[in-house]
């Protein structure tokens, strides 16, 4: 036999005659990357009889369980299949093919005997363990087995459900044209609400692609110690900073001497036809004789880039505040207001020689009706409002740094999902009238999630407390239990309609981003992190409500307990890992 490419998990061969004992690779290693005389020593193994053991197999890693190959699997070859999400429908199915569908399939709409056996012993690489189906008036359901899927999710940890399904490579530039001098550095005081949220998206944006595998850089870099740089740390914004002496004037230059040389560019004898043929304007000819003029139109139009504004025509350039950018993807995240001039850099990046793809991610206006605010009275104004709130929920207790901090990142809380929630591109309209406050009760987005990830905190808290009492033993290996003690409704939901689909929705990013064709714009759900999390919480607050996780202290209560605080810990590490998106740190207790 050959043992060149043979994988193993062994981790001690024991070689009784000699004494040997020889250490071999983790798992995935190769024989053949090891000293030539284990190739001798498996096969003197093979065929000894004084060989007490070898551990050697095969070993294939169970996939992730997951919904979209899951339906991918039940539509072959038709794609038939709906996942259901309502606690009402999960009461009886998990997938649904409706009756309309397999009227349009099958004669009658009834389903061939094969179809049905294919469905019912469905397997695969990622697909959820089916437990039965039937044919019922609203059409063929499957319902899957929930204790295997309990025990696949949660015995190991969950940790392969809290990060993106398909790690990716690449290299992306955030450019946010909102904090671009014009020609001053902006201030708290000059951000526009509007802009405010342009910057609060590409700080998102940028976790979510840290967290898929892309190298993500910022655009522009702040000057140290400036108020604008204060202002987006208090948001929990840690955008780049360096000294204000630093500048961009060696690569302007450089991208002006590009552009110098560029095809698009208009010389004076061009601009001349133009003007004597009635195109000029005085304004033009007053303009300094030593600007470039680039006809951006040509631009798009001979490079074949689609989505651009048609009346881009020709720009007069006499200071660019432009950076080359290495070969990556430079997404713009940008207001509505600001597109237009965001089209026109993008197409003097071009027609300077840069040739990565640039995407624009354009925000929708913010509206405040009734009132004017600019970004820091905004953020003023909802700190006070927190600061009261948890003065009359907390009394006197909120004083201290520990509580100036809970207030800021509740402050940020707020602030983020106000902001965030909404699809990029509509208009958000903000009640910011003084009187209004925000509460720390009701499902209203980031202080209702905040406030169900510490309650979860709590409960551990708690747990921790009762085994230090000696009221609970620790909790065992998940191989250990049985987890079909699982059978509340409210817990198969929080782990199919959340703990499973969480890593395919982090995915989403990046996959519109790689999109090609669409145009200019590139249309990401950047609102969907924001929903998922409020959508939990409540489901989470439903069931935390209703059932008593921490039971009497009696041994045939344990395993239902432990398995719900399996449960609960993923569902903690899943909170985590989608407020890390937010650039927003767990409060441990409220």
């Amino acid at each position: 036999m050959s043992s060149g490419n043979v994988r193993y998990n062994a981790m001690f061969l024991f070689l009784v005659d000699t004494g040997i004992i020889w250490s071999t690779a983790p798992t995935g290693g190769t024989a053949s990357q090891h000293d030539p005389r284990v190739d001798a020593l498996i096969r003197l193994v093979a065929s000894s009889p004084v060989c007490v053991g070898v551990v050697m197999e095969n070993v294939v890693e169970p996939s992730p369980l997951r919904i979209t190959p899951t339906v991918r699997a039940l539509s072959s070859p038709e794609k038939l299949w709906f996942k259901e999400s309502s606690a009402k429908n999960l009461r009886n199915r998990d997938f649904l093919s409706p009756t309309t569908m397999l009227n349009t399939l099958y004669a009658d709409g009834q389903v061939p005997p094969a179809v049905m056996s294919r469905v019912l012993s469905l397997r695969g690489s990622g697909v959820l363990p089916v437990a039965g189906g039937e044919v019922t008036g609203e059409g063929l359901r499957v319902r899957v087995d929930r204790a295997a899927a309990f025990g696949a999710v949660l015995a190991g940890g969950a940790t392969e459900y809290l990060k993106p399904s398909s790690p990716r490579q690449g290299c992306v530039v955030l450019n946010c044209p909102a904090l671009h001098p014009k020609p001053n550095t902006p201030t708290p005081d000059t951000l526009t609400l509007g802009q405010l949220r342009t910057v609060l998206l590409a700080d998102h944006m940028g976790a979510l692609l840290r967290g898929q595998g892309f190298a993500v850089s910022y655009c522009p870099t702040l000057p140290e110690d400036s108020d604008i740089s204060a202002f987006l740390q208090a948001l929990g914004i840690d955008w780049p900073t360096a000294p204000a002496s630093c500048t961009n004037e060696e690569r302007e230059e450089k991208i002006q001497e590009a552009l110098e040389s560029c095809p698009y560019r208009e010389r004076e004898t061009e601009r001349g036809r133009r003007t004597s043929g009635g195109g000029g304007s005085k304004a033009d000819d007053g303009e300094n004789e030593r600007a470039l003029r680039v006809n951006l139109k040509r631009v798009f139009q001979e490079e074949g880039l689609l989505g651009y504004d048609p009346s881009l025509a020709l720009i007069c350039i006499s200071l660019l505040h432009l950076s080359q950018v290495a070969m990556a993807t430079a997404l713009h995240v940008t207001s509505c207001q600001d597109e237009f001039r965001q089209q026109q850099i993008a197409m003097l990046w071009r027609a300077s020689g840069a040739s990565h793809t640039q995407r624009h991610l354009v925000c929708g206006p913010v509206k405040t009706p009734g009132s004017q605010l600019t970004a820091a009275q905004y953020l003023q104004l909802r700190r006070g409002q927190m600061k009261e709130a948890s003065e009359m929920k907390y009394g006197d207790q909120v004083e201290g740094q520990t509580w100036d901090d809970i207030i800021r990142v509740m402050t940020s809380a707020t602030v983020r999902f106000e902001l965030l929630s909404t699809v990029h591109t509509s208009p958000v309209t903000l009640d910011v009238q003084r009187e209004g406050g925000v509460s720390t009760k009701g499902p209203r987005g980031g202080v209702f999630v905040m406030y169900n990830c510490a309650r979860l905190h709590t409960l551990f808290d708690s747990y921790e407390r009762g085994v230090e009492k000696g009221l609970y033993p620790e909790i065992p290996e998940g191989s250990k239990l049985d987890f079909s003690a699982l059978k509340e409704e409210g817990e198969w939901l929080l782990l199919f309609n959340y703990l499973i689909p969480f890593s395919e929705l982090m995915d989403q990013s990046g996959q519109a981003l790689d999109g090609e064709g669409g145009g200019a714009r590139v249309n990401i759900k950047t609102e969907q992190i924001c929903k998922f999390l409020v959508s939990l919480s409540k489901d989470f607050s439903s069931y935390y409500n209703r059932v008593h996780v921490l039971g009497e202290p009696l041994p045939h209560l344990f395993n239902q307990m432990f398995c719900r605080l399996y449960l609960l810990r993923a569902l903690r590490e899943l909170y985590h890992s989608a407020l890390d998106t937010l650039n927003l740190p767990p409060i441990r207790q409220l």
